[in-house]
């Protein structure tokens, strides 16, 4: 059922992001169908209009309708205010002490001190 809705919802976005092709694929799917009955130029076969004066019409029209913007910028923006529901978040009850504040500074390393490894940092002449 996801699945379904998933594709529903690509096929969606798909087709209204692709309008302008899926008004021309339809124009050239059914160009006979959309010469007998749109075609205005049909007393004048020697302009071989076959429907694109249609096609032209579809095309602004669906170039509008994407165009038209709202007066304002905030013409149409709607604020609701909605019910809060008291929330807190608790720790699990797995976390029997406090975490500390602070991390604990890690143990101070001198250079007149022997520390583990081969590297020997050089002494500080005071």
């Amino acid at each position: 059922m996801a699945r379904l809705l998933a594709f529903f919802l690509v096929a969606l976005m798909l087709l209204q992001t692709l309008g302008q092709e899926v008004l021309v694929l339809d124009y050239h799917l059914n160009k006979a169908r959309i010469t007998e009955l749109y075609c205005v130029n049909k007393a004048r076969p020697q302009l071989n209009c076959n429907g694109k004066c249609h096609l032209a019409k579809q095309l602004r029209k669906a170039d509008g309708a994407d165009k038209k913007a709202p007066a304002g910028p905030l013409a149409k923006v709607k604020f609701e205010v909605l019910p809060t529901v008291p929330f807190a978040l608790r720790p699990p009850g797995r976390w029997r002490q406090p975490a500390r504040r602070y991390a604990l500074p890690p143990a101070a390393h001198y250079a007149a001190v022997a520390g583990p490894g081969v590297f020997r940092p050089p002494l500080l002449l005071a």
